[in-house]
């Protein structure tokens, strides 16, 4: 799997935004805003690439970015902390904890939520690709 992430480019975005939000947390406090200008241009990159501002692709980075800015605040900068700690399994396993929520919200699933849906969501080891392909088909509608 970790071969296959490094021919990625999202995989180096994803080691450039690690190494910068570690930076900011440990000796370079003012790296937060490059961590957060990277996630911004990887907004931009992937909703341009998908030609898509929702593609889910640029939901995780909007997200993301979104979380970084709250973690600015001092009651929520546990946050960039739970960020550290999810972008380092994302870049050694592919496990992305974020993505896997973003699938179980409404506008990403094709079926309704339940309790099995969240099973697999976060129980499914890495994939490749997206974790949207595992998500069982849209259930026929009968008439």
């Amino acid at each position: 799997m970790f071969a296959y992430q490094v021919r990625h480019i999202a995989w180096w975005y994803w080691l450039v935004t690690l190494g910068l939000l570690a930076a900011s947390l440990s000796v370079w406090p003012e790296g937060i805003y490059y961590t957060m200008a990277s996630t911004a241009w990887q907004y931009l990159h992937f909703a341009r690439r998908d030609r898509n501002p929702v593609s889910f692709a640029a939901q995780i980075r909007f997200v993301y970015l979104g979380l970084l800015a709250l973690g600015m605040w001092d009651p929520f900068h546990f946050i960039h902390y739970l960020q550290l700690v999810a972008t380092t399994a994302l870049v050694l396993t592919g496990y992305c904890p974020l993505a896997r929520t973003l699938v179980l919200m409404p506008w990403n699933r094709r079926v309704p939520f339940t309790l099995s849906l969240a099973r697999i969501a976060y129980l499914t080891p890495p994939v490749r690709g997206s974790i949207l392909r595992v998500l069982p088909p849209e259930r026929p509608r009968y008439a």
